[in-house]
């Protein structure tokens, strides 16, 4: 028995919550989000909380836990939405917002236009060098901010990159003369 799965989910106030089948609803004051739920879980809806069961048919447990995670985090996105802060270091490298494109200075011979995806906003912070990438999808907000880091990973040496807020860079030593 999984000790996430075991747990019910909260519905807070203002989110309305439909199953249909497999099919998940969640509407509430930030957006609606929908998803396939695996049938190994059995989901029930109740006055306030959500609840997922293993299916005894299928005698597994596994999948109990993650779906209960998927629930909370869709509850959770239409509620309050999920944030992810990205920070810039290095000389000359800056962020801007065109329209629904993020444009990117990252020391490369030519700047790089990324089109966010549908759902996801983001926000530039000149002065501290900071993007902030916001959205109701967790999973999707995740991934965006994964791919405007990955244009340029932050290196082991100076620290120049894209880096998460809160991460930690572990500095190598340079070369030593003689």
């Amino acid at each position: 028995m999984s000790r996430i799965g075991k747990k019910p989910v909260e519905i807070p106030s203002g989110v309305k919550v439909g199953l249909d089948g497999n099919t998940l609803t969640v509407q509430g004051p930030k957006g609606n989000l929908s998803r396939e739920l695996p049938s190994r879980a059995l989901v029930e809806v109740e006055a306030d909380q959500i609840l997922i069961r293993p299916n005894p048919e299928e005698r597994t447990t596994a999948i109990q836990g993650l779906t209960r995670s998927l629930i909370a985090n869709m509850v959770e996105g239409v509620s309050k939405g999920f944030e992810k802060v990205l920070e810039i270091n290095g000389v000359g490298y800056r962020a801007e917002l065109k329209g629904k494109a993020l444009n990117l200075a990252l020391g490369y011979s030519h700047p790089i236009e990324y089109p966010l995806p549908e759902g996801v906003s983001a926000e530039v912070e000149p002065k501290a060098n900071r993007i902030t990438v916001r959205g109701i999808d967790k999973e999707m907000v995740g991934a965006t901010a994964a791919k405007i880091r990955s244009f340029r990973s932050p290196e082991p040496y100076k620290g120049k990159g894209i880096k998460y807020l809160d991460e930690r860079i572990i500095r190598k030593a340079g070369k030593t003369g003689k």
